[in-house]
């Protein structure tokens, strides 16, 4: 449904063209020192409209805490983040809502909600609520302050050249995917909870949850099936468990083995795309050329790192607290 997690929880609301989206944080410990401010960078970094490729739609993106905090300091109960959505622009929806654009959620939530879903903008669908992820993310980074997670865009439409990925794009009047890598350093041996918990487990379903990730490998990834077994093997060097290399990605039989946490996700391009485009006219029941009008990003692969290093550590912050690795936070 709409919540992730066991001991660090969150439940995710809202909609791209609604009053508001948010996040719901529980299991966050007493006494974390905690203020909008620390929010502020990594929702800073999630914003488009400045950065080439992304969609010039702006939003204040301020979180305005409801619960869970007193004098600057978690509760321990349940923390409510809401975000208001003020430059929404919902008729550029209403125009086009006989058409369900392809690539989107328009046509399966029409039919499984029977049309009572919030159509503007994506509604739920949107990656509007990934402003949520990143607030719960920002939390869940304060309680791992030894462990640092870092993700970046290493291709835009399979060239290395990020600049000229998107140029392409642009020349052609059409979106583009891209990858994008995260590593993660400072983990400690023995998280994950093996069968179905494995570290790869549930880092891939968070990671899935993400608006337009199509594909997740870990450490050396799809390329193993092209190696032999002594060639990918991962060399134990000392009593650490450092590895000479590190093909599994920091991950063995789903438990960390205390090297650097490696994965990669693909990001589809963009459904929105400024191209002309064929497809059901539902009210017609027949086929028609169509463009996308609204305000989007040319590349979503640009604003994902953020949302991934978030989605990571609240996945990480879960399995730390149920490894005890995360004590209670004295004042």
């Amino acid at each position: 449904m709409n919540s992730f997690g066991k001991l660090f929880r969150v439940s995710i609301f809202g909609e791209s063209h609604g009053e508001s989206v948010g996040i719901v944080v529980d299991g966050c410990p007493a006494g974390l020192a905690l203020t909008a401010d620390d929010l502020l960078p990594d929702l800073e970094r999630r914003k488009g409209g400045k950065q080439k490729g992304t969609t010039p739609r702006q939003e204040a993106d301020y979180p305005f805490f409801k619960s869970g905090t007193f004098n600057d300091k978690t509760t321990g109960f349940p923390i409510a983040i809401f975000f208001e959505n003020n430059n929404t622009r919902s008729e550029d929806y209403a125009k086009q809502r006989s058409i369900p654009r392809p690539g989107h959620a328009d046509w399966v939530a029409h039919q499984k909600f029977g049309g009572h879903e919030d159509y503007r903008g994506g509604g739920h669908f949107s990656a509007r609520l990934t402003t949520g992820l990143v607030a719960a993310g920002a939390i869940a980074k304060k309680l791992m302050p030894g462990i640092t997670i870092h993700a970046e865009v290493t291709e835009i439409g399979g060239e290395k050249d990020l600049e000229k990925g998107l140029q392409n794009a642009i020349d052609a009047k059409d979106s583009v995917g891209g990858l994008v890598e995260c590593r993660v350093t400072g983990l400690p041996v023995g998280l994950g909870e093996p069968y179905f918990d494995s570290v790869e487990s549930v880092l891939a379903q968070m990671m899935f949850a993400i608006p337009a990730v199509r594909g997740v490998e870990f450490g050396t990834g799809f390329a193993a099936a092209k190696m032999f077994g002594s060639e990918h093997n991962d060399a134990i060097e000392d009593m650490s468990g450092k590895t000479r290399t590190n093909h599994a990605g920091g991950v063995v039989g789903g438990i960390s083995n205390g090297n650097e946490l490696l994965f990669r996700l693909a990001i589809k391009p963009t459904s929105s795309t400024p191209k002309e485009q064929n497809s059901l006219n539902w009210d017609t029941a027949q086929t028609e050329n169509f463009s996308i009008k609204g305000r989007h990003d040319l590349c979503v692969a640009l604003r994902a790192p953020v949302i991934v290093e978030a989605a990571t550590a609240i996945v990480l912050a879960d399995l730390m607290l149920q490894e005890q690795r995360i004590k209670r936070i004295v004042s």
